[in-house]
């Protein structure tokens, strides 16, 4: 993966990556909250070395006293000053316990040593860091002279009382935030990247082209009133998707390096894809260009075409198959264009062996001998066998995809089931592309011509040749007008 793959996926996935970070802020916010303060003080203890007279016996003694630092940090926290601590303050606690709540440190090159204390109460906390240490500087002198003299040669002070604290020392709210924050972040971006290398749906067109050499032909935007508008090169004619309709009418007329095929197979992997539309919307686009073009409503199960374009459908494919009527009499013209509609009649039984007859080889000979393009809207290819049969008669079969909803999978075995009947794919229509994706901005953003208040108006010529001075205030145009 490219940096600009990184950006793709964090563009699609960001919903994950804010959803698990505000879950992370929120659980770090929450816990910070809920958790009971504790408050931590300290009081700091001096250790000196007595006697000596001369400059190099207070030295040795300085050096002798900060060896024994550690050795004082380990007697603070033993029962030896922890269990008389207790009996003083009265505390309902063992030494081991006590020694959890105190810590001890040494400051480096230094003979003074912190005694911290951390409770729920800063009382407490106060109360027994204080004891500890006063205990400890007696502690210290009844070990530093072992034979009960009366000067010890270390002499502890308590050279800084611990004070009760105003403020919880944690939970700190702020710094739990941040960390939940970074934590979430990670996570999100984590959940983020591994989403998208679980999920095997087509999203792009560099999601097919890693999975087929058969090319993408066009890729068409997402419409939010695809139910009610369904030939949109005709109801939106200068919208993205009639736009990307038309490109693929122009490349279609490029993939065999000619005129192209005169009959063509519009099918999908799976139900709701939106091959029905895609059939329709390109056989309108070819009648624009005054093309004689037949669509069939090949689907002899669960045809749409009829329905889709407000035509009736009791007679048409089948009734000609079983010989009842001939092709002139039951197909219905669409609007004045020159676009014919051939509905799917009464649904068979035996819709495959129908298809597959002999009978569907003569009307599709007599289709392209009338007509310049016939289209067929057929079946999924995975559902049913119908496709691939209509596949071999045919010069072509284009396969629509439906982004973010066909499997890379399912899209595969769809394409080596046409290829087991060595039909000739002629591309596949990316569908429904979301109009967010970066690569389809431009397309999607739409070209629209200006209307008559938008043009610019030409300066009046007058005789001389010279434009005419305006005596009045120029007419605003509806921009302007809405500017002002």
């Amino acid at each position: 993966m490219e940096l600009t793959d990184y950006v793709a996926v964090l563009r699609r996935r960001w919903p994950i990556v804010l959803v698990v970070t505000l879950l992370c802020l929120a659980a770090s916010l929450a816990a910070s909250l809920l958790a009971t303060p504790r408050y931590t003080t300290s009081s700091e203890v001096f250790f000196a070395v007595q006697g000596g007279d001369s400059v190099s016996d207070l030295a040795q003694g300085s050096t002798f006293a900060q060896r024994q630092m550690t050795s004082f940090a380990e007697v603070a926290t033993s029962p030896l000053v922890l269990e008389p601590v207790i009996e003083e303050l009265g505390l309902d606690m063992s030494a081991g316990e006590l020694a959890g709540m105190v810590t001890v440190s040494v400051p480096q090159d230094t003979v003074i040593l912190e005694v911290s204390t951390t409770s729920t109460s800063p009382d407490d906390a106060a109360r027994i860091s204080n004891a500890v240490a006063g205990q400890l500087a007696s502690t210290s002198a009844a070990l530093s002279s072992p034979d009960g003299g009366e000067t010890a040669p270390v002499q502890a002070t308590v050279m800084t009382p611990a004070q009760v604290p105003g403020s919880p020392s944690s939970p700190d709210v702020v710094r739990n935030g941040a960390l939940g924050l970074v934590l979430g972040l990670l996570l999100g971006l984590g959940a983020a990247f591994v989403r998208h290398l679980a999920d095997t749906r087509v999203h792009t067109e560099e999601d097919i082209a890693g999975l087929t050499e058969v090319p993408v032909i066009a890729a068409v935007a997402v419409k939010d009133n695809a139910e009610r508008d369904r030939v949109f090169v005709h109801d939106e004619p200068h919208g993205p998707s009639a736009e990307a309709v038309r490109r693929l009418r122009t490349n279609l007329q490029f993939v065999d390096l000619g005129d192209g095929p005169s009959s063509i197979v519009v099918t999908s992997s799976l139900p709701g894809e939106g091959k029905s539309t895609t059939a329709i919307n390109l056989a309108a686009s070819l009648a624009d260009t005054g093309a004689r073009v037949l669509l069939i409503d090949a689907d002899l199960r669960r045809p749409s075409v009829a329905e889709y374009l407000g035509l009736e459908g009791g007679v048409g494919l089948t009734t000609v198959l079983i010989g009842r009527a001939s092709l002139e009499d039951v197909v219905q013209p669409w609007q004045s264009s020159s676009l014919d509609i051939l509905p799917t009649g009464q649904i068979p039984p035996n819709p495959s062996e129908l298809l597959g007859s002999q009978s569907m080889r003569t009307l599709l000979a007599e289709a392209t001998e009338s007509y310049d393009a016939v289209l067929l809207d057929s079946p999924p290819i995975l559902p049913v066998t119908d496709a691939t049969v209509l596949s071999g008669m045919t010069g072509g079969t284009l396969v629509v995809a439906g982004a973010d909803q066909i499997h890379k999978g399912q899209l595969a075995d769809s394409l080596e089931s046409l290829e087991a009947v060595e039909t000739h794919v002629l591309g596949i229509v990316l569908n429904r592309v979301a109009r967010s994706n970066s690569r389809y901005s431009y397309a999607y953003g739409g070209y629209k011509p200006l209307t008559e208040d938008d043009a610019p108006r030409p300066e009046p010529i007058t005789r001389a040749g010279a434009p005419r001075r305006a005596t009045s205030a120029p007419r605003r145009n509806r921009r302007t007008r809405a500017a002002s």
